[in-house]
Formats: C-alpha cells, structure tokens, sequence
C-alpha cells in the first residue's frame, strides 16, 4: 500500500471515530441505567430519571460514568471501522449493481451495506461489551477499573470467558445497524426535500442521526437484553443465546425481553444525533465543505 493509500485509508476511520466518542460521551450514563434495568431479577418500578437521580446521589458524576473506560476503548475503533466498512459496503453494492456515483443508493441498499458494518461492529463490541456490562451492575466493588475487570473475567474462564456474548452481538447487531444507516439516509433525503438543500442541514443531520438510534434500539432491543443477562451470568448459568431466551420468557414472561427499553430510546436520540453529527462534521472538514 503506497503512502497515499495508507493515509486516504486512515483518513477514511476518522469521523466514525469523532462519532463514536460522541455517542459514548453523551448516551454513556443512560445506558447505565438500561444494562441495570436489563439484567435486573424483577421489573423495577423506579423510573429511568429516577434511578440517574439516585445513582447521582449516591454516588456522584463518576456513579453516571462506570464502565465508561470499556466503550470508550472500543466504540472509537469499532465506529470508525463500522463507517469505514458501510462505505466499503456501498461502494461494492455500486460496483455489483453498476449504480453511478451521481446516482443515490436505494434505501435497501442503504440498509444492506448497514447489515454488512455490523459484523466488524460485533467483532470489537463483544468483549468489550462483556467487561462494560459487569462493571455496570457491579454493586460490591468486585471490580475496581477495566484492567482488573478484564483480568479477573480471563481468570474466570480463559479467552471464552471474555468472549461470551460476541455471537449475541453479531445476532444485534446486522440487523440493528440495517435499520440504523437505512432510517439515517431516508430521514436525511427527506429532511433535504423539505428544506430544499442539496446537503441536509445540521439540524436535518441531528434529526436523522436521532431517528436512526431510535430504529436501531426498536430492532435491537430483545437481543441486547438476552445479551446482557448471558454477559453478566455467572459461569455455567446458560447454555447459549437461547437458553436464556427461554429462561427469560418462561420466568418473567415476553415482555421482558424489551426491558430497557425505556432508557435505550431516551439515550439514542441525543446520542446518535452527536454520533452523526460528529461525522458528517468530520467527513466535511476532510472533502473541504
């Protein structure tokens, strides 16, 4: 790979990388809230504001941010490989389909790039996800940062004990970041026919950037639950995906694969608005807009 090519390819993971330390920046304290109500025994009947209220009291700003070292380490790489790779995607869907560059993509087409970006998505999420989640319903001080986290998870159950739920991932992922980049290109063409523009404005861009967490979170929500309960387990308590599928369901009924959902869409918004925001901010400062 010449200088050039290896540039213009680095060049290419910087505003999912911007986005991604956006997303974390903001939604990070929400999400806490969302893993707890997830992997909780019984329905909780505190309200997502309420229990932010009460971790901030109790605990402080640092309460609202556990676990933020482990999405911080990997939602950087992971969104700039995901966009990286969504690029990558259309561009080959382009060449397959002899679509022209002046020419947009369908918004299935759209979406199945999307599909194709969540793979690597899963790849870096899984274990990072694992030590996220334990650290976030840990209530005992078990874990004192993310090395000790990790450390004492690999002890637990070697390379597989930190892997555990990266199948899980994938199987939220695909679809989720399908219906993510679909609903983000079709709110963003119609906030440009609204407005008249060629380029959406930042306004459509925070829109549209809001609208696609949302649709991600409604697609992704029951998997991510499943999800969580396998990661924050103790060893031995599932066999797979669906053994805790089946546990959940017949325990505490269907509706509680959608615990969590509450606090998922209240964080998506705001942070999937500053996530392609940050991008298409980034993406305009390296093509000269």
């Amino acid at each position: 790979m010449s200088d050039v090519s290896l540039v213009a390819s680095l060049l290419g993971l910087a505003p999912g990388a911007v986005g991604g330390f956006c997303s974390v920046a903001v939604g990070h304290p929400i999400d806490l809230i969302k893993v707890r109500q997830q992997t909780a025994a019984q329905a909780l009947s505190e309200s997502t504001i309420g229990m932010l209220r009460g971790i901030f009291v109790q605990e402080g700003v640092s309460g609202l941010y556990r676990g933020v070292a482990a999405p911080l380490m990997a939602v950087t790489p992971a969104f700039a490989i995901s966009f990286w790779s969504y690029d990558l995607a259309g561009r080959a869907i382009r060449s397959t389909g002899n679509v022209p560059e002046t020419q947009a993509l369908t918004t299935s087409q759209v979406a199945l790039a999307g599909a194709w970006s969540g793979v690597p998505l899963a790849i870096i999420f899984g274990p990072t996800d694992r030590i996220k989640c334990l650290m976030q319903v840990d209530s005992t001080g078990k874990y004192r940062n993310f090395t000790d986290c990790f450390l004492k998870t690999y002890q637990d159950g070697g390379i597989r004990s930190v892997f555990r739920g990266t199948g899980s991932c994938a199987l939220r992922d695909v679809p989720g970041n399908a219906a993510y980049f679909g609903a983000y290109e079709y709110v963003k063409r119609l906030s440009c026919q609204l407005e008249g523009r060629e380029q959406a404005s930042t306004f459509g861009t925070l829109m549209a950037g809001g609208c696609a967490g949302v649709a991600n979170w409604i697609v992704a929500i029951p998997v991510d639950t499943l999800k969580s309960r396998l990661q924050t387990a103790p060893s031995g308590t599932y066999n797979g995906l669906f053994d805790v599928f089946q546990t959940l369901v017949r325990t505490e009924g269907p509706t509680a694969l959608f615990r969590g959902l509450s606090p998922a869409l209240l964080r998506a918004f705001p942070a999937n608005a500053a996530c392609l925001c940050g991008v298409e901010t980034v993406k305009g400062m390296l093509e000269g807009r």
